[in-house]
């Protein structure tokens, strides 16, 4: 073994240790059904999700902020934290996601999450 190939595999499971770490912050008790109606509102819905020009259901869609939120959860404590973090843009190129509903004008997605989450707050 080359002391490149030791320092690669050494480094690797480094990197796949601290993905088991548990986190150490998250979003409070009384928030985690605000998130999780948040989720299956992404999922259920009929809108069309554009990340980086390109268009996803729903179930994609929540897929992904599903992972970004794992990602970000140890920088996340509150609901509106989980859409900036994991809802918003890419982390990558930084454009916002755009939500397409029917007829309507596409909408930012933090715009539409945190409207559903009001209404979901105001029927709480």
């Amino acid at each position: 073994m080359t002391k490149f190939t030791a320092i690669f595999i050494l480094i690797f499971a480094l990197y796949l240790s601290l993905e088991t770490i548990p986190s150490f912050a998250d979003v409070t008790e009384s928030q985690k059904p605000e998130v999780e109606h948040l989720l299956e509102f992404v999922e259920s819905s009929n809108c069309l999700f554009e990340r980086n020009g390109s268009q996803h259901d729903g179930k994609e869609a929540a897929k992904h902020i599903k992972r970004k939120y794992k990602h970000f959860r140890d920088q996340i404590t509150t609901t509106e934290e989980f859409v900036e973090f994991s809802g918003t843009k890419s982390t990558i190129s930084g454009k916002n996601y755009l939500i397409y509903c029917g007829n309507n004008e596409p909408i930012e997605s933090s715009v539409w999450l945190l409207e559903e989450l009001t209404l979901f707050r105001n029927q709480s």
